[in-house]
């Protein structure tokens, strides 16, 4: 974690360090489960471990999109989309189930994650408060950039959870220290003082 004097200020820099936490843990989680494993559903019909890291990454890749931000050419998952919006908006989202569904080597899932998290963070960094403040259609609806930019950080964390649910069901330790163990550790050395 960064220092909190080197963040920037304000929301832009409170949202960047909300998502270093799902980056940090998820890219962790997605390297500690067994290439094995990433073919595992806790049920048929369920996403795949595999797919749900996919359908973070690829989520972020289409709200990104949904905002207009700039991605790097080899960074697009799309290319150019023909028709209005709504067509647009429906073609991003049969790419993201076929990657979903095709995209299932560990080490293809890790980079389309970390680059999609790379690509959130730059398109953020980039953003000045006059453009987070600017309203468009999103999913039927006005509302501002800022607010679909906290939607891909809600989405991240709801499939994070998912993540961690399919993790601890297949007998995945968790790469990082238990909340609750770290709790009574902290409580532990507080009494030794």
């Amino acid at each position: 974690m960064k220092a909190m004097n080197s963040r920037i200020p304000g929301f832009r820099g409170e949202y960047l360090w909300e998502l270093e936490i799902p980056q940090t843990q998820l890219l962790a989680l997605a390297e500690a489960v067994p290439a094995e494993m990433y073919g595992w559903r806790p049920i048929g019909g369920a996403r795949a471990f595999s797919s749900v890291l996919v359908h973070i990454a690829a989520g972020n890749f289409a709200l990104l999109r949904l905002v207009g931000a700039r991605v790097a050419e080899q960074d697009d998952l799309y290319g150019l989309l023909p028709g209005d919006r709504p067509a647009q908006f429906a073609a991003m989202i049969r790419r993201n189930i076929a990657l979903e569904q095709t995209l299932t080597q560990k080490q293809d899932v890790i980079d389309l994650l970390r680059l999609s998290f790379e690509a959130v963070r730059r398109s953020f960094t980039a953003c000045g408060a006059e453009e987070l403040d600017c309203t468009g259609d999103f999913f039927g609806e006005v509302t501002t950039v800022r607010r679909v930019y906290l939607r891909m950080l809600a989405h991240t964390h709801e499939h994070m959870g998912q993540a961690i649910a399919y993790a601890r069901a297949s007998g995945v330790n968790l790469p990082w220290p238990d909340p609750l163990k770290e709790l009574d550790r902290m409580t532990a050395d507080a009494r030794s003082r």
